[in-house]
This record gives C-alpha cells, sequence and structure tokens, in this order.
C-alpha cells in the first residue's frame, strides 16, 4: 500500500517504529524505574512516587501475587480511580505475569459481575469506596484473591490516614462492606517480600483484556498483547519527539483504565521518565483548576468535554500556561468552538488524534506544532496504514466517505473468547473495520464524519452528528450539545438536538434561527430537548445512545 501520507511527517518522525526494541511492557518499565530512579513518577494530593519506590512497590506485589499461586496468563481486575496505588498494582501485575482486567470504579455490582465472569478474574483490586459493590458482585462470581486499599494508603503520614478519616468518617464515602479474606493492599506493600520470580512475557502474551462496546451493545474483552501495546507506546514516542522537553510533567486526569490515558498518558510518558499529576475526581472543576494551578502542565491529555467543562470554570482563564507543549484531544471529536476558545486561553491548539481501544488505541494524530485545528482527526502514525472501504469492504477514493479501516502492529488480537464478534470486524490480512465513518483527503489527512451507527437518515440523505454538533456549539447561549436520530412517520429518521444551556434565556427558536444559517434544510433539528446535564461516560464521552432511547416509545 502507497503510505503517501509519510511526506507530510514533521521532520525526523520515522515512518516505521521497531517493536522488537522491547520484549514486553514489562521491560520497558523495568528500564524506566532504573532509569528515572530519582525523578517523581507520580503526584497525587501533594505527596510524590519516585520511580524507584515505583520499582519497589510494584515488584513486592508482585512478589504477593506469586505467593497466593498466581501465575503466567492469569487474569486480575483493577477496579481503581487515579491514584497511586494504580500504576503500582498494574506494573506489579503485569512484573507477575498477569493479564490486567481494566476495570471502571463506578460500575454497578451487575457490571462487575458480568466482566469478572466473562475475564475469568481470579484476582481483584478495590478501592474501599467500592468495596460494597464488589461484595455484591462476589457474592455470584467468587474471586480468590481480594485485595482493598483507601485512597490515602500511600500519601504518608500523616496526610494518607487524615484522608482516609475524613472519606470514612466525615464525608460517608465508604460505605459498609464484608469482604472475608480480603487483604490489605498497604499492608502488602509494607512488609511483603521485595523479590519475584522474573516471568518470560513476550509479544504475543496477553497484557489488557480492555473491555469496550458497552454503550452500543455487550460489552468485549480487546485483548492487547503486549507487542500491541508496545507498538502503540512506541509510535506515539516517535510523534513527540516533535516537541522533546526535558523534565516532563503532565496532568492526568481521563481514568487510567480508560485505554486513552492507560497508553497516552501512563505508559508514554513512564518510558520518557515523565511526572504525572494524578487527579482522582475530574469531575471536581474547581479543586481540578486548584490542582493546575499549583502543578502547570507541560502535557494535558482531554477530550472535549472535559476542555469545554474546564473552560466554564472560574479561575480556568487566569491559571498560568506558559510551560505548556501540548494538548491532545482524543476520545471523541473536538469541537471547533471548544479548539478556538482552549487556543484563545492558554495558547495552545488542541492536536486532534482518533484511536479505538481495538488498536490500543491511537491511530492517526495530527502534528504536535505548526499546524492549527483543521477539524482533521491527523496522519496515519508510524507502520500504520489507513483505509477508506465500503460496506463490502472495498477500497474507495480520496476524499469520498466510508467506513476507516486501520492495519498496523497495535491492533488488537481480538475479542476474548469471542471469535463471532473478531469475525465481525477483523477484515483479511489483519485490517480492522473501525466503525468510525470518514475521509482521506489528497495530503493523507483523515477526517472523521462519525460512528457508524449514529448516523441520522432523514429521506434517505445522511446526516453527521458531529457536523450538526459542531455547528450549535459556536452558538453564545449553548455550553453542550447531542445531536441523535428521532424517528418520524415522514422522513423516517429526523435530527433531534438535547441541548444544556450556557445563557439561562436561550430558547428553542434562537437554535433553530442560527442553525438555518450554516445547515441545509434536512440536516436542520426538529426537535430541541434542553436538559441540565448529558449522560456521559466515565471519561466524558456523550451517550448519545442514552438520549435515543430517551426518545423510544414507551413499552406497552
Amino acid at each position: 500500500m502507497d503510505r503517501f501520507w509519510v511526506k507530510q511527517y514533521p521532520p525526523g518522525t520515522p515512518a516505521e517504529i521497531n517493536p522488537d526494541e522491547y520484549a514486553s511492557v514489562t521491560a520497558l518499565v523495568d528500564q524506566s524505574c532504573a532509569q528515572f530512579a530519582q525523578r517523581t513518577a507520580y503526584i497525587q494530593m501533594e505527596h510524590g512516587l519516585s520511580y524507584r519506590q515505583l520499582d519497589r512497590y510494584s515488584a513486592r506485589f508482585a512478589a504477593w501475587l506469586q505467593q497466593r499461586g498466581l501465575r503466567k496468563g492469569d487474569r486480575i481486575a483493577i477496579m481503581l480511580p487515579n491514584i497511586l496505588q494504580y500504576p503500582v498494582v498494574m506494573f506489579g501485575s503485569l512484573r507477575a505475569g498477569l493479564t490486567v482486567v481494566s476495570t471502571n470504579p463506578l460500575y454497578t455490582s451487575a457490571e462487575l459481575e458480568y466482566q469478572l465472569r466473562d475475564s475469568g478474574a481470579t484476582a481483584l483490586v478495590v478501592l474501599e469506596n467500592f468495596a460494597a459493590v464488589a461484595e455484591q458482585a462476589l457474592a455470584t462470581v467468587p474471586v480468590a484473591n481480594v485485595v482493598v486499599t483507601g485512597v490515602g494508603d500511600l500519601l504518608g503520614f500523616p496526610r494518607g490516614p487524615l484522608v482516609n478519616f475524613v472519606l470514612r468518617h466525615v464525608q460517608h464515602k465508604v460505605p459498609a462492606w464484608q469482604l472475608p479474606g480480603a487483604q490489605s493492599l498497604a499492608s502488602i506493600l509494607k512488609s511483603g517480600p521485595d523479590t519475584y520470580e522474573q516471568v518470560n512475557v513476550g509479544h504475543e502474551d496477553i497484557a489488557y483484556l480492555q473491555y469496550t462496546g458497552g454503550t452500543t451493545g455487550v460489552s468485549k474483552g480487546a485483548m492487547l498483547t503486549h507487542g500491541n501495546m508496545l507498538a502503540n507506546i512506541l509510535q506515539a514516542r516517535a510523534w513527540f519527539k516533535q516537541v522533546e522537553v526535558d523534565n516532563i510533567t503532565y496532568v492526568c486526569a481521563l481514568p487510567l483504565y480508560h485505554i486513552f490515558s492507560l497508553t497516552a498518558n501512563c505508559l508514554l510518558f513512564c518510558s520518557l521518565g515523565g511526572t504525572g499529576h494524578l487527579i482522582t475526581n475530574p469531575r471536581d472543576f474547581p479543586g481540578f483548576v486548584k490542582e493546575l494551578r499549583r502543578h502547570p502542565p507541560m502535557f494535558f491529555m482531554g477530550v472535549n468535554t472535559l476542555f469545554n467543562a474546564l473552560m466554564n470554570t472560574p479561575g480556568f482563564g487566569k491559571l498560568d500556561f506558559s510551560r505548556l507543549v501540548a494538548s491532545v484531544g482524543g476520545g471523541m471529536a473536538v469541537q471547533r468552538a471548544v479548539a478556538e476558545r482552549w487556543q484563545k486561553i492558554t495558547g495552545c491548539v488542541i492536536t486532534q488524534g482518533w484511536g479505538l481501544t481495538e488498536a490500543s488505541p491511537a491511530g492517526c494524530i495530527n502534528p504536535l506544532v505548526g499546524v492549527g485545528f483543521t477539524g482533521a482527526v491527523g496522519l496515519p502514525l508510524p507502520s500504520t496504514e489507513v483505509s477508506i472501504r465500503d460496506d463490502d469492504g472495498r477500497e474507495l477514493g480520496l476524499n469520498t466517505p466510508g467506513e476507516i479501516c486501520l492495519r498496523g502492529p497495535q491492533v488488537m488480537r481480538g475479542y476474548w473468547q469471542r471469535p463471532d464478534e473478531t469475525a465481525k470486524v477483523m477484515l483479511p490480512d489483519g485490517w480492522l473495520r473501525t466503525g468510525d465513518i470518514g475521509r482521506m483527503d489528497d495530503r493523507g489527512y483523515v477526517f472523521i464524519e462519525d460512528r457508524k451507527k449514529d448516523m441520522i437518515i432523514v429521506s434517505g440523505f445522511k446526516v453527521f452528528p458531529n457536523e450538526v454538533e459542531d455547528v450549535v456549539a459556536h452558538h453564545p447561549g449553548v455550553a453542550e450539545v447531542a445531536a441523535v436520530a428521532q424517528a418520524d412517520e415522514r422522513a423516517g429518521e429526523t435530527v433531534a438536538l438535547f441541548v444544556v444551556k450556557k445563557d439561562p434565556t436561550l430558547t428553542a427558536e434562537s437554535i433553530m434561527e442560527y442553525c438555518q444559517k450554516y445547515l441545509t434544510g434536512y440536516k436542520l433539528p426538529r426537535h430541541i430537548y434542553f436538559r441540565t446535564e448529558l449522560p456521559k461516560t466515565n471519561v466524558g464521552k456523550i451517550l448519545r445512545r442514552a438520549l435515543r432511547d430517551e426518545l423510544l416509545p414507551p413499552k406497552a
């Protein structure tokens, strides 16, 4: 395949990466812990964890896992928010040769039960705030090894015990729970052995089961091997050489159980010896702004809704952005109105990228410097190919919308124990059908039109929700917007808008008048619903499916 887009790569960016540079993700982490031992790896609530401590604590956890009889390939579920324990437990699990099952700490007991059962996890690490949920799930899916930790367990004395006391007894954020036989992570890390048995792990071994598809159907575990993850880390590292700086600092607000944050924050910057400021509760936007005031970052990874919410938080515009080198947006489309406002406030362009869980996740990204916001999600990464295809898998021409297909060393092995679902997305010769509709221009830049499942068909005409949302987001009275399909007897479907007001006086009529200036007739919204908030995933992606469900007629 002619990878003509390589001609657009920034100077010094290689067309290919060498995944064989490391034997495994574990080997990469081991090297960083040795090379950057004196540096601070992570900061939570003003308390730092050095790479040397990360090395020692993760080794102790690995040794404990092996003492409990866990062996190479066993699955361990990690149900933690962004706290210091997360990288310790995750790296310790990889060192023991285990497969990490990334688990949302806000899962209901039914969701947790499903993931534990589907993955066959034999160990679970859970924050005590969510231990009551784990108790309910484990009543039907027993897990032999359960470890519980508190938010402040690694914050040192007296801060750590004080934080735990306040959460338990003042704010009452730790519901009562009983998990007979559960172990304390603090005790394991305090008195456990420092030596663990080295495990021979290679590129073909599964590093992560990353569950996806829960917002559109049955959740499936994408099997991401050590080779997949290494490839994406090295692809990102090659790209970030454009802005190579010393003593990297970054803000880690996106949850580490999400693949975007796991790769682009935790693993990428670990390989570079960076210092990550962990935001445990990114929805506390006033607290988030205070954290940014104390620790101005060089790198900021986010999603559109996070950028937007921060800019609407008092005090954000007065922060010091002089050290901000790059802001990267992914996970969902970055709206032009949000990007333009972010650049005006921070002086930094939001570099938009694109990917999906099944690709570890990154597939495309824009140059980090010298390019303003264009709406494109960028160029295919090194060692990556992109092909735009029709429903039958035939390749389409340039500037013709179709399904984006991706091929590269970062593409998953398949879905865990679901060969039928794997067959639906994997084409011959390693091509992945992504479910995203987009096009590629004559320079190789990729533009996302929308998710295939979110397409609105109005009297046979295709309407991309992203296009409508981008227009409405520019209205000065709109804080957030989502466009979805609503059933219509005449047109089949029409465009429905769900809007959160920035201006309390905003009316549906003013939105309609605004849309008529920028959208052709069949793209105009026919229904406008105001809400105080929009449903979102925990990473901040708006759940269009939940909004569509609101419009369904009640069941008889």
